[in-house]
């Protein structure tokens, strides 16, 4: 077993007095996931993150246990071996998972846990954990995203196209997901997420999002 080191919080709180829930939260890249998720920390900071376990190096200012878990090649080919990971890839010539036991821990203590994810990583786990609840947040259109990705300043032009192609093929995956939250202003979406978050699935089952919440962007 490698010698990973995944420190649960001392201050875990629970959310509501229903079980603990996992929800998987997908979109492209540009589209304000972050964001959105920092937004429903403020209100929120009950919220769980779960936290990903990575070959890469640290970054200035990354911390282990806060950020990722920094874990070597061999450690992370071990981990895959003995089931460890909910899901893993590879991207840039890194791996990335996320570990089962603390995200397990989290959920079993009644907390609602956030699992920011890619589109292959959210297929994996909603082949294994089919209850998770899968959220996929949407631009309000493919020029907005291009210029929320513009606006950023880090990418060259060929990485640019590189995204929005990618955004194209994850957009149209979208209604493979439970929910579409459509980010086009920051406290609309947050309080369209918290409803998400904090109705019971039987009425949100009950009483599903409009056509205009969920309509993909053209």
């Amino acid at each position: 077993m490698p010698s990973i080191s995944v420190p649960l919080s001392s201050e875990i709180v629970v959310t509501s007095p229903t079980v603990g829930q996992l929800i998987v939260f997908t979109g492209p890249s540009g589209v304000g996931k972050g964001t959105l998720l920092r937004q429903l920390l403020k209100h929120h900071p009950d919220i769980q993150l779960s936290i990903s376990a990575t070959t890469r190096q640290p970054r200035p200012g990354e911390e282990h246990g806060k950020h990722y878990y920094f874990v070597s090649r061999p450690e992370f080919k071990a981990m895959v071996e003995q089931n460890q990971l909910l899901e893993w890839a590879e991207f840039a010539g890194n791996f990335y998972g996320t570990p089962r036991q603390p995200l397990e821990a989290m959920i079993s203590h009644g907390n609602v846990v956030i699992l920011e994810i890619e589109l292959e990583g959210a297929r994996q786990v909603r082949a294994t954990l089919p209850e998770a609840q899968q959220i996929f947040v949407l631009p309000p259109s493919l020029q907005e995203l291009e210029d929320r990705i513009r606006q950023r300043g880090q990418d060259s032009e060929d990485a640019i196209a590189k995204r929005l192609a990618r955004a194209n093929v994850e957009i149209e995956a979208a209604e493979e997901f439970d929910i579409q939250i459509v980010n086009d202003n920051l406290e609309r979406a947050t309080r369209e997420l918290e409803k998400i978050l904090f109705t019971p699935r039987a009425l949100k089952e009950e009483h599903p999002p409009s056509p205009q919440e969920t309509q993909l962007p053209t």
